[in-house]
């Protein structure tokens, strides 16, 4: 229970799976690429099951590695809490299918084609924990079958991709939770409130990092033996990245250190604090102007025998503005853990947010205004069960989940134009009206995507 003290001064075969992620692939990298939903468009939209509130919701799992069985187990451990039940998973590896049907137990389905798990009607959602690019027609795909969709962080790989699901998620109602489980944790509601109540009057800087560290370098997993040609249908993996290199299983279990696949700590680490800080202002914004600068001086890859030199940068520090005036910073690291304190400062007063509390503390000039305030043991904390049973009240409830889309695109947003930054060495200015990307000078800039460079 939440204690406030206040004191007055503190079917297809693997070529036709193949061949529809090359033509997704070249039809994101042609055209007006924020504007117009790509896959499915080819097939009207399901509306699948109405899930009532008694209802049991059935869940089917694309991608079953390290992050997607996490949510079969959890899912699993909580099946009865929440009525739902695990019925198919899918992966490109037949270990991995293997893994997650005996950890679920029972007639669980396996596929290597996430397109034949879509074709059951008794499934109502999906889990997708895929690697990043796939991410967006995985979701898309789902959401035209009729399926509810938690997706794990980043929504997307490229910001073309965060409008065509963000479009989707509006044509056809369903609920879609990002999985960024943070924003399930209660401090962060309560300091919106709080925000939102006025009590530290208009915002002017957030601030909040993600840090870690490691003797060999982040993301740097072990290789397991059973990751062959022969168990993981490599070209499918690969999917609609535009940078196509022959099996390679430092790319598969370390994928998030390249370009083609993952922004690295912009799509790793970063979600981690920008979903919940901007959830905590109360009323989330699209950015319109963001400035990053990474860094990559250290480099921990040569203290891990047989790996190559990262695309993404070691460390990052990220600058956003917003229309409201607000100005958010947000740092990273993989190769010093000490962050910055999670903090709202208001013209007011001042949030501080960490564990379970959350903490009022005026500016000078207003003491005599505004108490202090101290909000202890807020539950629940930051758990992914409960952000899976926020998704499951949100598609029983038809309420908008914690990290729903319009928290979602805002983030993604963010997450893109970081990456734009650092990687062209320029500042991008964002409209939310046009979705076009400009320079302080008014040059538009195309957003990165697949085939826009040699990393994609």
């Amino acid at each position: 229970m939440e204690q406030k003290t206040m004191t007055p001064t503190q079917g297809s075969s693997r070529r036709e799976f193949i061949r529809t992620a090359s033509a997704a692939a070249a039809v994101v990298a042609a055209g007006n690429v924020l504007k117009t939903p790509v896959y499915g468009q080819n097939q009207a939209p399901s509306a699948g099951r109405v899930v009532g509130a008694n209802d049991r919701i059935v869940i089917g799992f694309i991608g079953v590695g390290g992050q997607g069985m996490a949510h079969v187990r959890s899912i699993k451990n909580n099946a009865a809490d929440n009525n739902v039940a695990l019925a198919s998973v899918c992966d490109v590896s037949k270990h991995r299918i293997n893994e997650a049907k005996a950890a679920i137990g029972g007639d669980c389905a396996g596929f290597e084609d996430y397109r034949k798990l879509l074709e059951n009607k008794d499934i109502d959602a999906v889990c997708i924990s895929t690697v990043d690019h796939w991410h967006t027609p995985c979701s898309i795909d789902a959401m035209n079958a009729g399926k509810h969709v938690y997706v794990e962080k980043p929504m997307t790989r490229y910001l073309d991709e965060a409008f065509r699901i963000h479009d989707t998620v509006k044509s056809t109602g369903k609920k879609l939770q990002v999985g960024s489980q943070g924003c399930s944790d209660a401090k962060w509601h309560k300091a919106a409130s709080l925000v939102k109540g006025g009590k530290i009057g208009p915002m002017v800087i957030a601030q909040g990092s993600y840090m870690r560290n490691s003797h060999k370098g982040e993301w740097n997993y072990p290789i397991q033996s059973w990751c062959t040609p022969e168990d993981v249908n490599w070209k499918a993996w690969l999917g609609g990245v535009h940078k196509k290199v022959e099996f390679n299983n430092d790319h598969y279990f370390r994928w998030r250190k390249y370009y083609p696949y993952c922004s690295g700590l912009l799509g790793d680490l970063f979600p981690h604090r920008l979903h919940p800080l901007m959830l905590a202002t109360g009323s989330p914004e699209f950015p319109t102007r963001v400035c990053t600068i990474g860094t990559k001086a250290i480099h921990t890859d040569r203290l891990t025998p047989g790996t190559p030199e990262r695309d993404v940068a070691e460390s990052i520090q990220m600058l956003a503005e917003f229309p409201s005036g607000l100005t958010l910073i947000v740092a990273s690291s993989t190769v010093n853990e000490q962050g910055f304190r999670d903090m709202i400062q208001g013209h007011k007063a001042t949030l501080y947010m960490a564990g379970n509390r959350v903490q009022l503390t005026p500016e000078r000039p207003f003491t005599e205004d505004i108490d202090p305030e101290t909000h202890e043991g807020i539950q629940p904390g930051e758990d992914i069960k409960w952000h899976e049973k926020d998704w499951f009240q949100a598609i029983r409830t038809n309420k908008e989940p914690h990290a729903g889309i319009d928290l979602g695109i805002k983030v993604q947003t963010v997450i893109s134009l970081a990456e734009m930054s650092d990687r062209l060495k320029i500042t991008c200015l964002f409209d939310e009206k046009t979705r076009k990307i400009t320079t302080a000078d008014g040059k538009e800039v195309k957003p990165l995507t697949y085939g826009s460079s040699d990393l994609s």
